[in-house]
This record gives structure tokens, C-alpha cells and sequence, in this order.
């Protein structure tokens, strides 16, 4: 299938926040913890579905971080036998996916991001939006406006929204939580 193909297959779609989404990673995040012991992982819920009250699409991230000397190969190849799809591999990174079926999405939709211990801007970026909800509303606010134009590409959607992450991370790594801007 074709990248066009696969996205059209699987569209972006953006629902309201749904309290199941913490319940699907608390279970996906125990059994990830059960597939990875021997690497000592740490597995935390992020993106848009761990930011309580706003849109997101009903795929699930979560951010699995290992030590630098855990071979990303060998996780990889667990994670495959136990049914993950192998996206992306680099030497620091691993992603895999969770949930596509060639009718579409499943019940339960996961993205599964492999990262070196402490490369985890997605948690920087989560807790920022958790105790700033304005700011949480302007990043539902971006993704709705960009919905209609990138629906069907996934790429430049990420893409559209990056300025917008890495400030949200470069005020969350500049400020404790809870702090608000002088103005």
C-alpha cells in the first residue's frame, strides 16, 4: 500500500477527550512493562489523549525510555513478536504502532515511541499543557485549524504543529510547572 493509500485508509480524526484513553494506557503500559522488564524501562502516557479536556485522535502515544546501552534492535524484535508494526528505527529511536488493520483503525489504537532515557520533550510538553489549560486550548485550537487541510496527510499535520510543540517544551523546561509567564 502506498503512503497516500495508508492515509486515507487511516485519516486524521479528532474526538473529544475520553476518560477510557488513560484506562487503555494504564493496561498497554502494564503489559509493556511485562514485555520490556529485562530492560528496565521507563513508560509514561503522552501526547494529546494524557491532556484532560481537549481533542485529540483515539490513538493512544506512549513513551517507553531505556538506557543508552539497551540494544534498540532487540526491543524491536520483542515488541514485533508480541504484534506491534516496526515504523521508524535509528540509533536512539524506535517507534511502533499498535491497532492497524487493513479495515482501519481497531478498537484501540497505540503509538509506541522507544527513546534513551531522558529524551522525553513529549513529557515536557504533556505536563505543560496539564497545569496551563489556556495554552492547552490553543494547541486543540491549531489542530482543528489544520484538520481539514492536512486530514489525509499525517506528515505535514506533525509538521504544521511543530513550532508550536517546541515552544510549549523550550517554556516548560524554562519554567516550573504551575508558573506562569511575567506580563
Amino acid at each position: 500500500m502506498s503512503l497516500e493509500e495508508l492515509w486515507q485508509l487511516f485519516p486524521i480524526v479528532l474526538t473529544p477527550h475520553d476518560p477510557r484513553w488513560a484506562e487503555q494506557a494504564a493496561a498497554e503500559i502494564s503489559r509493556l512493562e511485562t514485555l520490556l522488564a529485562e530492560y528496565a524501562p521507563v513508560i509514561s502516557h503522552v501526547g494529546s489523549t494524557a491532556i484532560p479536556d481537549i481533542q485529540a485522535k483515539p490513538i493512544v502515544d506512549i513513551l517507553v525510555e531505556v538506557s543508552p546501552v539497551v540494544s534498540l534492535l532487540e526491543i524491536k524484535e520483542t515488541l514485533t513478536r508480541a504484534g506491534y508494526i516496526c515504523m521508524a528505527l535509528s540509533a536512539d529511536r524506535l517507534s511502533l504502532n499498535k491497532g492497524y488493520t487493513p479495515e482501519g483503525y481497531a478498537d484501540e489504537v497505540f503509538h509506541i515511541h522507544i527513546h534513551r532515557l531522558s529524551d522525553n520533550a513529549e513529557i515536557a510538553f504533556r505536563d505543560y499543557l496539564r497545569a496551563h489549560p489556556a495554552a492547552a486550548r490553543e494547541y486543540e485550537n491549531l489542530k482543528l485549524s489544520l484538520l481539514p487541510t492536512f486530514r489525509n496527510d499525517r506528515d505535514a499535520y506533525t509538521e504544521a504543529k511543530s513550532e508550536f510543540v517546541r515552544g510549549i517544551v523550550s517554556l516548560a523546561r524554562r519554567r516550573p510547572q504551575g508558573e506562569e509567564p511575567a506580563g
